[in-house]
């Protein structure tokens, strides 16, 4: 069967956003599903990151259709200070000036649901005839960019018969940084309609955690068209990997991803003020990603080793994991944070060390690391500081976890997604 699956974030594309849809794309023919992507040029687009390393993972039989677009990010780039697309959760804006505040409050108010709604008219116009010409009957929408829903709910309005499967990565209005946008009160109304359109003409919805779902069936009566397949990873990106992070005695204690000002990171630095000299100098924290400046400057002035390491490609990020004593995990600071359910997760879970998740033991997140006893989720400054004081006595061969991940392998999911495909 052919499905078409509409996606801004693929290859070039980097970051965490692009992993779900590449791999589904890479393990969808062995299940005799032919995917077709309709994704945008990567010289238009405003991509955050690139990572030409994962053209190599998409295979070289599968279709993939690329579009213009023609987007305010653009503009944005230009005339921004540090001259880059912002990041989620704006974690590249450590600064909110003028210029930050006025931009979000435009982007919030009047690019609805999101900027990268300017692709929306070039990859409509390709649909139909990709539709038309290959008979398709089945269509795949993924966000974020939400803005790519509203291409599937056309889609439907113009072929009523075909069987349109919307997939949220994340939640929609109740995103964690729509705060920052500054939002009216009409603003807020419009783009919770389009959140309330794509939940009732989706022939189906996909999303990532229980506590996701939950959040989309509370706002339409689609419970009952609504399943889980949530992220996960990839066996073969852990295949020979060599372990970079591996250059010291310490231990070491990485977080790997991006890391804003958004995120609760306060707990961790005030047990980190609680250990003594000698405990600190025994552990190296390793930020590998774009983390929010603030952030990092807290840390460095406890008198503690500070590594940082810019945004790399994913597969030497799987290298740090893996080369890694403890994961540290942060979640943003809301009260939806308990149902992200973030792929690197499950990339920690595959890397095989305790993972450090600072947080409530009620969250999506922390009932997962407690399933595969693959760490702890502590959300006081006591209990943080008594875990890292027995980190910093533990030998490297003592921090290790036997987690069993395996029903969370981006092919047995692949699995989980054809079952839908075919039901």
């Amino acid at each position: 069967m052919k499905v078409l699956i509409l996606t801004y974030y693929f290859p070039p594309s980097g970051g965490a956003g692009v992993q779900r849809w590449l791999k589904f794309v890479k393990y969808l023919p062995q299940f005799d599903v032919e995917p077709i992507v309709l994704t945008v040029d990567e010289h238009d687009a405003s991509y955050p990151q690139i990572d030409n390393q994962l053209l190599n993972e998409v295979p070289s039989n599968i279709r993939v259709v690329k579009t213009k677009t023609r987007e305010i990010l653009s503009f944005y780039k230009k005339l921004s200070p540090n001259k880059e697309v912002p990041y989620g959760g704006f974690a590249n804006e450590s600064k909110v000036g003028f210029f930050q505040k006025v931009s979000r409050a435009i982007r919030g108010n009047f690019f609805l649901p999101d900027p990268r709604r300017g692709w929306n008219k070039f990859a409509l116009k390709r649909a139909i005839q990709l539709i038309e010409q290959e008979q398709i009957d089945t269509i795949i929408t993924t966000s974020p960019p939400h803005s790519t829903q509203l291409i599937g709910l056309a889609l439907k309005k113009r072929f009523p018969h075909i069987r349109w499967i919307a997939d949220l990565r994340d939640p929609w209005t109740d995103i964690y940084y729509n705060k920052e946008l500054y939002q009216s009160a009409f603003a807020k109304k419009w783009n919770a309609r389009y959140e309330r359109q794509v939940l009732e003409q989706a022939d189906k919805i996909i999303t990532v955690s229980n506590s996701c779902k939950e959040n989309f069936a509370s706002k339409t009566s689609c419970a009952d068209k609504l399943m889980v397949i949530p992220n996960g990873y990839d066996e073969v990106d852990f295949q020979n990997v060599s372990e970079l992070s591996q250059t010291t005695d310490k231990k070491v204690i990485s977080y790997v991803g991006v890391l804003s000002s958004l995120y609760d990171v306060n707990p961790f630095v005030e047990a980190l003020k609680k250990l003594t000299y000698e405990e600190k100098s025994k552990l190296l924290l390793r930020f590998v990603g774009n983390v929010d400046g603030g952030v990092l400057e807290s840390i460095k002035l406890l008198g503690i080793e500070v590594d940082f390491v810019q945004y790399v490609p994913h597969k030497e990020a799987i290298a740090y994991m893996c080369g890694s004593d403890v994961l540290l995990l942060f979640l943003p600071q809301t009260k939806e944070n308990k149902g992200i359910l973030t792929g690197k997760l499950f990339e920690y879970l595959a890397a095989k060390h305790p993972i450090l998740l600072v947080a409530e033991a009620d969250g999506d997140a922390a009932k997962l690391i407690a399933e595969q006893s693959a760490g702890v989720a502590l959300n006081d400054a006591g209990a943080i500081a008594d875990y890292l004081r027995n980190v910093s006595l533990a030998s490297k061969e003592e921090l290790q976890v036997s987690s069993s991940p395996e029903k969370y392998s981006r092919f047995s999911l692949t699995e989980e997604l054809v079952k839908l495909l075919r039901g």
